[in-house]
């Protein structure tokens, strides 16, 4: 497993039921709270889209909440780690490879694609899905969209 961030510059934690509305939740929080910490947050909300969906998805059990962790890496600021946790640890994921019609099973792929890296960690109970991302400054992006001599 990639390093944890056990020190992280900036960190937030929360609880979220299992459904699809905990999910969508999940992605609200996560983007407000990364552009209050002053950071582009499209690649991340889209990985915590597709993580805490899988979780809400596939964590069928009833009662089971995941918890969603972001954290900035002190020494690496513009390294995010994405945790989502839950209480279900027979449902592994993994990427699926679906038919070019399929509805579904493409949100690892996504993850894979976007994330430097990504894994699986063990928990008790259950398991931790877990991604890296590189982050821009919310600033940066702002300079590169100003017009030609404008200041």
């Amino acid at each position: 497993m990639a390093e944890q961030c056990p020190d992280p510059k900036h960190e937030f934690k929360e609880l979220f039921s299992s459904t699809s509305r905990g999910a969508h939740l999940a992605r609200v929080s996560a983007t407000q709270r990364l552009a209050e910490w002053g950071y582009v947050t499209d690649i991340a909300a889209l990985i915590v889209s597709e993580l805490a969906a899988n979780a809400a998805t596939h964590c069928l059990a009833a009662h089971r909440d995941f918890l969603l962790r972001l954290a900035v890496h002190a020494h690496s600021p513009a390294l995010l780690r994405i945790e989502v946790s839950d209480a279900c640890g027979e449902a592994r994921p993994k990427p699926r490879h679906p038919t070019g019609d399929a509805e579904s099973g493409r949100g690892l792929l996504l993850v894979g694609a976007m994330a430097i890296a990504w894994g699986v960690g063990e928990r008790t109970p259950g398991k931790t899905v877990w991604a890296q991302v590189l982050l821009e400054p919310a600033a940066d992006l702002d300079q590169g969209r100003r017009e030609p001599g404008l200041t």
